[in-house]
Formats: C-alpha cells, sequence, structure tokens
C-alpha cells in the first residue's frame, strides 16, 4: 500500500491557505460588525432625538415661550406702550418669527430631525438652545468638555473602587462559602434595589443636617481655598458622601455577582482535580476560577469604564455636583435637545467602540472564542 506523503512547499502552501483564510473571515467579521453597530446607532441617536422633541411637542412648547416671553418684552417697554395697536401687533409678530427662525422652528420637524442626526453623528454638536457654559458659551462642545472633569472625578473614583473592592470580597467570600459574612451580603444584597440618589438624601440628613461634619452639597467650598492643598482637600470633603451613596447602593449586589460565578467555576470537576494534586490553593484561583471569569470581569471593567462619561443623573442633582449627570437633567427639564443629543452621542459611540474591542479580547483571553465563528 503506497503512502500519501507531504512535500514542504505543500506543507508551506496549505499554511498560506490557512492564513489567507483565517485573515478574510476576520476581515469580513470587521466590516459586518462595524456595519451593524453603526447602523444600530443610527437607529438609537434617531429615536432619541424623536422622543427627545417628542414628536414636536417640544415645538409647540418652545412656541408659546417665544410668543410669551416677546409679548410680556413688548407690553413692559415704554417706547412700544404708545404704539398703534396694530403697529405694535405686527412688530411682535415680525419679532417671533425672527426667532423661530432662529431656533429653526419654521423648518419641518422631519428635516430637523434629519439634520440633528446628520450632524450628530459628524460630532458636529451645535449650540444649546438654552443652556450656556461657565464662560457664557452656548456650544455644546465646551459644555460637555466643561462639566466632564466633575463627573470623572465623582464616577471615577466611586466605579473603580466599587470594582476591584467588589471583586477583592467576592474572591474571599467564595473561599468561605457560608460563613458569616457570606450569609450577610446575601441578606443585604436587596438593598441594591435602592437607587443612589435616596441613599444619598439619607446621608445628607445623617452627616449633613444632624451631625454637620460634612457639607450638603456642591464640589468646593464658596469661597474656593486660594492654595491647592485646601481645595484637594475641600473637594475631598465634598466628594464623600456622593461617592459613597453610589457605591452602597450597588456594592452588595455587585459583591453577590462576583461570589456566584467564582463558587460556580471552583465546584468544576477541573478544580476538584487540580487540588487532589495538590496544587497551592492561589494557583488554582489564578489560573481555574480567575482565568475562566475574565471575559465576564472584562465586560463589566468596560461597561464601567464608559459610563463614567454618562455621569450620575439624579445623585449629582441631589448632591449639586456640577457634572454631566447633572447637566443632561437640566437639559432635559429646559427641552435643551442639542446637549441632549450631544450626550447621548458621544455615549453610543463609546459603546459601540467598546463593543467591537470586546470581541477581540475575548479572543485573547479565551482560546475557545475564534472571532468571526
Amino acid at each position: 500500500m503506497a503512502v500519501a506523503t507531504q512535500t514542504p512547499e505543500e506543507g508551506v502552501g496549505v499554511k498560506k491557505i490557512s492564513r489567507n483564510s483565517t485573515l478574510l473571515r476576520i476581515f469580513r467579521y470587521v466590516v459586518v460588525r462595524l456595519f451593524t453597530l453603526f447602523i444600530t446607532i443610527v437607529i438609537g441617536i434617531y429615536l432619541t432625538i424623536v422622543i427627545a422633541n417628542m414628536g414636536g411637542y417640544v415645538d409647540q412648547i418652545m412656541r408659546s415661550e417665544i410668543n410669551d416671553r416677546i409679548t410680556q418684552s413688548f407690553a413692559a417697554n415704554p417706547a412700544t406702550q404708545q404704539m398703534d395697536p396694530a403697529v405694535r401687533k405686527k412688530l411682535i409678530q415680525e419679532k417671533i418669527a425672527l426667532e423661530e427662525k432662529r431656533l429653526g422652528l419654521n423648518t419641518p420637524i422631519a428635516i430637523r430631525n434629519a439634520r440633528y442626526l446628520s450632524n450628530a453623528l459628524l460630532l458636529n454638536l451645535g449650540r444649546a438652545i438654552n443652556m450656556t457654559s461657565d464662560s457664557g458659551s452656548k456650544q455644546v462642545r465646551l459644555i460637555i468638555l466643561e462639566r466632564l472633569p466633575a463627573t470623572l472625578l465623582l464616577m471615577g473614583t466611586s466605579q473603580l473602587f466599587l470594582f476591584f473592592s467588589s471583586i477583592f470580597i467576592a474572591l474571599s467570600l467564595s473561599r468561605n462559602y457560608g460563613n458569616i459574612w457570606d450569609k450577610v451580603v446575601i441578606a443585604l444584597s436587596p438593598t441594591s434595589a435602592v437607587p443612589p440618589w435616596f441613599y444619598g438624601i439619607f446621608l445628607i440628613l445623617i452627616f449633613s443636617a444632624a451631625l454637620k461634619i460634612l457639607p450638603f452639597g456642591g464640589m468646593v467650598d464658596s469661597p474656593p481655598p486660594p492654595n491647592t492643598f485646601d481645595y484637594s482637600i475641600s473637594v475631598l470633603k465634598h466628594l464623600i458622601l456622593p461617592g459613597f451613596s453610589l457605591v452602597i447602593s450597588s456594592f452588595f449586589i455587585s459583591v453577590y455577582n462576583y461570589r456566584t460565578f467564582f463558587l460556580i467555576y471552583s465546584s468544576e470537576d477541573y478544580v476538584d482535580m487540580a487540588k487532589a494534586k495538590g496544587l497551592p490553593s492561589r494557583d488554582i484561583e489564578r489560573t481555574y476560577i480567575l482565568r475562566p471569569t475574565l471575559p465576564t470581569i472584562i465586560t463589566n471593567f468596560s461597561l464601567i469604564i464608559i459610563t463614567l462619561w454618562t455621569g450620575a443623573l439624579f445623585t449629582e442633582t441631589v448632591f449639586l455636583w456640577p457634572g454631566l449627570g447633572r447637566t443632561l437633567f437640566r437639559a432635559i427639564g429646559l427641552y435643551d435637545i442639542p446637549i441632549i443629543v450631544g450626550s447621548t452621542i458621544i455615549y453610543a459611540y463609546l459603546l459601540a467602540m467598546t463593543v467591537f474591542l470586546l470581541d477581540f479580547v475575548y479572543a485573547l483571553v479565551d482560546p475557545r472564542v475564534k472571532i468571526g465563528q
């Protein structure tokens, strides 16, 4: 019987074909994935624009506000009080028409929504309608960038502390399954159903109103301390209550979730086999428990990083924290659509980029995952 053998040239050819097939598969996957993510962003942003405008109801509110404001300004102006009523009415109508044109209310809503969408996708955030930055600018980009550092400080401090402390404590609890602390965490996990701003109100009542040891709100004392050290201490003092309210509202459920993942993998047969072989417990945790949970941990960490951008809507408002969350809350109340759309489009892009990159990260940390398959 003849045995088929493969020459070195044929082996090189097979490897080259396999490599080209892999690259083609990855290229196809990248193109399709980016296209689907872009379509998702377009749909999400357009829905945000429609919802923010309430299907045109906000236009009616703005027209009524313009009409009342201009009519009252003419009525309070002594120079216009002596005018003929017909002339005054004509001037009022012309002024109203100019203001509506300036705000784009004379353009059909479908066309304006399309313009909002195209500008948002190009990150041309435009000008706010009612809100201004501290420097007096109406540029949405400047308003967002001005509020961003405060939000990154609050959300970054609280969420990163929550993430790392939850993993550390959950891993410790998984080693001591069923002890008193494990039961305490399980019993307190339903408390995470309470929103952080609700905890914030109680913290203000206790530490600010009753004990008077921490400030009620804001980011720094008024007037701000002149030197850098005192300014930093003041910011830290104002950061304690809002940061703690964000941490305590999610702490127990976060620890419970990670603990559950660690317990699931620690009960696998290969973990028992590793223990039987006498491997050190630290090596078992690192290799057989932590590594299989890496995709979940990386996903949670990535989502935490991009949610730093959004801020805490109600918590920042309760504590008068000058961040993006409070800015977005005010924009919703003032029907300032450019601010709402600007915040949403940036978050959408960050989320899409994160989802896209996570597919490649999963392939790196988990050999079972193949990109494009």
